[in-house]
């Protein structure tokens, strides 16, 4: 009987031990993945953190930053020994001795926790906060504080405690959107790593523990208190002796906060968007666009391309622009003023004749960062705007007329496009110098007519205008008649070409370096040569001759040259005004977001005077 139940029992407990094995068996090769994929996860060659960005005007002086909050890397040889000590004493005090976790802090703060249904305190090292950052969310749970404990193994395997502490110091938060020590520094006292006292790395050192009950600026008094509190810790362990801390105590902190430089947003996010189609040119972004076919493709190619910038913008770059802060504070002003009317718009781009650079831009006349920024996003009709460019020139740069050659300003139909001049006149044969002067529509079609539709565009496709299409190529373009259009900027550069016939892009970045000065990115634009000298002469002719007694004049001023032409599309869906002087092209648009009628308000002439006021 005994024999038998031994029997059945091992029997029974068989299956029961190849149960418990194989659930054993699945555990550990589930540890050992999730080992290997932490293993892989942390590469201590590519640990990234997020520096901010800066943009320069002109003269070198910071007008804006790439990014929200402050993010500045220290090399562990900026960092002072004095501020790692403190920093160590205030967060982990066993951070030299413990393997990436504290056990004696971990259960003490298990202890606590059985007080209450959440967790209320973390047990966490140095090491663990780090790993946290690099690779976790911020969740108070405990199978992300588990995981965190693999990761800060991980880490502690390695690297050493110095590099740890210096990657520590450069990610962790210090509030107020501030990452990092040297963000830090700057930030709440203006100065260098190196400037700082011994109470001014103290006081510091006190925030990360808890960023909004030591936050500098709203919370001062507890901030201070808790520097003061490092201090003694500080004496106690025989880092400091007791005068020396009753001096740091004493010494005044003089907070001096860093102040968030965003003056001109209009020029800034033109020059961010600038700087994606920089690194599109230089790594081969726009080449393998241009070589996609399938839509899926180019949307993956945007996606790789929109991360590629955001990686660029968080590297700490420099970006050097040509932004002229008065004559940006001018345009800006000069779109505000002019534009009461309720729903009514406007951009403006001001380039510099000799350098062929953006030097100022309105998006919008109460623009604010990253919103539609209408100087580069808004593609519209061009209207009569587009006729030097596309109707004129060409015709002049391929029969080299006199200006007082006549052409007929009577209605006319060509293959069933049937344009007319405004109001509907007839003006009969008139010259082309009037012919342009009053902007009639029919003679320019005759005109490009004669010049033929391709080559026309053949002249107009020098320029960067993006959303002109193949469509687009018919009689009705010569009045402004385009399935999108182009933006403020597209058309102010191409008058850009009328300065002496050559036309090379404006752009509004100089060049893209690291903190060290070392060049990034740079534009690399040859200047072409697009009309002759004959015909820049003659156009140079035309517009001024537009802007002294014609449709531009109540944007004259009285300058060593000036040239001028409007452009109103149909229902009065849009203004403008383009036109240079000897030393600035200038570009202006007036519209609402959504096309409506503007009749109401043309003889106030808002996009002349805005143009005007820019121009002055």
């Amino acid at each position: 009987m005994r024999m038998t139940l031994g029997f059945t029992g091992v029997l029974l407990l068989i299956p029961l031990c190849i149960f418990l094995w194989v659930e054993m068996d699945k555990e550990m090769k589930t540890q050992a993945a999730f080992q290997k994929a932490v293993t892989e996860k942390v590469d201590v060659d590519h640990i990234h953190t997020d520096e901010t960005s800066f943009l320069l005007d002109k003269d070198g002086n910071r007008f804006a930053q790439g990014s929200s909050g402050v993010r500045l890397y220290a090399t562990d040889e900026e960092i002072p020994q004095f501020l790692k000590d403190v920093t160590v004493y205030s967060e982990d005090q066993n951070f030299y001795d413990h393997i990436g976790f504290d056990a004696g802090a971990i259960i003490r703060a298990v202890v606590k926790n059985l007080v209450f249904t959440h967790i209320q305190q973390g047990g966490s090292t140095i090491t663990q906060q780090l790993a946290r950052n690099l690779y976790l969310t911020q969740d108070k749970t405990y199978n992300r504080k588990m995981t965190e404990l693999f990761y800060a193994s991980e880490l502690e395997k390695k690297l050493s405690k110095d590099e740890i502490l210096s990657a520590y110091l450069n990610i962790i938060y210090y509030s107020n959107g501030v990452y990092g020590i040297k963000g830090a520094s700057m930030y709440y006292f203006d100065k260098d790593l190196n400037e700082l006292s011994k109470a001014e790395m103290a006081f510091l050192a006190a925030i990360p523990n808890n960023p909004s009950k030591y936050d500098p600026i709203n919370n001062f008094d507890q901030a201070k208190e808790r520097q003061e509190r490092l201090l003694d810790i500080l004496v106690l362990e025989e880092m400091l002796d007791s005068a020396e801390a009753d001096q740091l105590k004493a010494e005044t902190i003089n907070i001096r906060q860093y102040k968030n430089t965003d003056l001109y947003p209009d020029y800034a996010v033109y020059a961010e968007y600038e700087l994606k189609q920089l690194i599109a040119a230089e790594e081969g972004y726009k080449d393998r666009l241009n070589r996609a076919e399938k839509p899926s493709v180019k949307e993956q190619i945007f996606q790789e391309l929109d991360q590629r910038t955001n990686e660029v913008l968080g590297s700490g770059i420099i970006i050097h622009t040509a932004l002229d802060p008065s004559l940006q504070q001018k345009t800006v002003t000069a779109v505000k003023q002019n534009l009461p009317y309720e729903g009514v718009e406007g951009a403006a781009v001001l380039i510099d004749n000799r350098s062929r650079e953006i030097v100022s831009i309105a998006g919008g006349k109460n623009y604010q960062k990253y919103n539609f920024n209408r100087a580069y996003q808004a593609v519209r009709q061009p209207g009569s705007a587009i006729k030097p460019l596309l109707v004129y020139a060409p015709y002049i740069e391929t029969f080299q007329p006199f200006l007082s050659q006549t052409v007929n300003g009577d209605s006319l139909c060509i293959q069933d496009y049937c344009p007319e001049n405004y109001g509907g006149l007839e003006y009969g044969d008139v010259s082309i110098s009037r012919a342009f002067l009053l902007s009639l529509n029919t003679p320019a079609a005759r005109l490009m007519n004669e010049t033929g539709i391709a080559l026309s565009f053949d002249y107009l496709h020098a320029f960067d205008f993006a959303y002109v299409q193949p469509g687009d190529e018919t009689l009705a373009a010569a009045s402004g008649g385009f399935t999108y259009g182009m933006s403020p900027i597209e058309l102010t550069d191409a008058y850009t070409s009328f300065i002496d016939g050559s036309y090379k892009p404006a752009h509004a970045i100089r060049k893209v370096t690291d903190k060290q000065g070392n060049v990034l990115y740079e534009w690399e634009d040859t200047q072409i040569p697009v009309w002759s000298a004959q015909t820049t002469s003659k156009m140079r002719e035309l517009l001024n001759t537009a802007a002294v007694s014609g449709t531009g004049n109540p944007a004259y001023l009285n300058k060593p040259y000036i040239g001028i032409k409007t452009g109103t599309t149909n229902e009065w869906a849009d203004y403008w005004t383009v036109g240079l002087t000897d030393q600035y092209t200038g570009g202006v648009w007036v519209g609402h977001d959504l096309p409506e009628n503007m009749r109401s308000i043309e003889t106030d002439r808002p996009a002349h005077m805005i143009w005007k006021d820019m121009m002055r």
